[in-house]
């Protein structure tokens, strides 16, 4: 277990994620405790907070120490917090919101830097999530790959038939039509601002081609890559409980909420950052 002042820090793998005990994210924290936050956050991927009893405002109070709330382009928020996303599976639903490997919003011309979310309801079993590592993507393949996916770009959608579907049922619920379609192009490799490291910016819910390529000649290489960008090793698992909140780094990582609790209810709340 790593040392801190303020915190205590549990890793779950060796790939990333870590528990950070001792922390009352409904509270005013002062920046020393935030700043130890932070520097986990960066060097785990993504951290998970056990035992939080929060209000949707104070999720979103939370969230600004770390960035900018931006509301979610494609389902709307709470009436109260428009930032705050309720993503909920009803039992009757057959698909879950997002329940595909994917990153946040990456058909954005700037994709949020990270995500906060909070359990409110579980199932009695399953619902677990999977979080991926994409520096360890990167770091692994050929110097025959990394040179040739240097200069490329990848063309991001919203309208990629797996992510689509996900979001069907909320749509439905709310009586919205499906948004229109965003599309951005991202460098395939991109460095992170703060670490410096590079990171595999392509994954299976948003990217459709590389720029300048037709979608048939992409497929093969973007096939491939998001087959090796989600082995096991490069994984942790999250069990969540009532009162659990993740924070993710939408940078370098993806994610997948596993569809596994057919006739039960599942709740969370979810705040975007810039």
């Amino acid at each position: 277990m790593a040392e801190y002042d303020h915190i205590a820090v549990e890793p779950i793998s060796t790939a990333l994620g870590a528990v950070i005990q001792g922390v009352d994210c409904a509270s005013e924290l002062p920046q020393s405790v935030i700043d130890e936050v932070r520097a986990v956050w960066l060097k785990h991927l993504v951290v998970f907070f056990p035992d939080q009893v929060m209000t949707p405002e104070q999720q979103l109070a939370f969230a600004r120490r770390f960035g900018k709330p931006a509301e979610y382009p494609m389902v709307q928020g709470l009436d109260e917090t428009p930032e705050v996303v309720a993503v909920v599976k009803l039992p009757h639903e057959q698909y879950n919101f997002g329940g595909i490997w994917h990153a946040d919003t990456t058909y954005l011309q700037v994709p949020p830097i990270g995500a906060l979310l909070l359990a409110r309801e579980i199932p009695p079993v399953g619902g677990d999530t999977l979080f991926a590592n994409m520096y360890m993507a990167y770091e692994t393949l050929s110097e025959g790959m990394k040179q040739m996916l240097a200069e490329l770009k990848v063309v991001q959608s919203s309208a990629k038939a797996g992510a689509a579907r996900s979001r069907a049922d909320r749509l439905e619920a709310a009586s919205a039509p499906e948004p229109d379609v965003l599309e951005a192009a991202h460098p395939v490799v991109r460095i992170h601002p703060e670490t410096g490291r590079k990171t595999l910016f392509v994954n299976y819910g948003h990217s459709v081609r590389f720029q300048g390529m037709t979608e048939e000649e992409s497929e093969p290489v973007l096939s491939y890559l998001f087959r090796h960008q989600t082995r096991p090793e490069f994984t942790c698992r999250f069990q969540w409980a009532v009162g659990s909140m993740a924070m993710w780094d939408n940078r370098c990582t993806q994610h997948n909420p596993i569809n596994d609790y057919h006739g039960f209810r599942r709740e969370m709340h979810r705040v975007s950052i810039n």
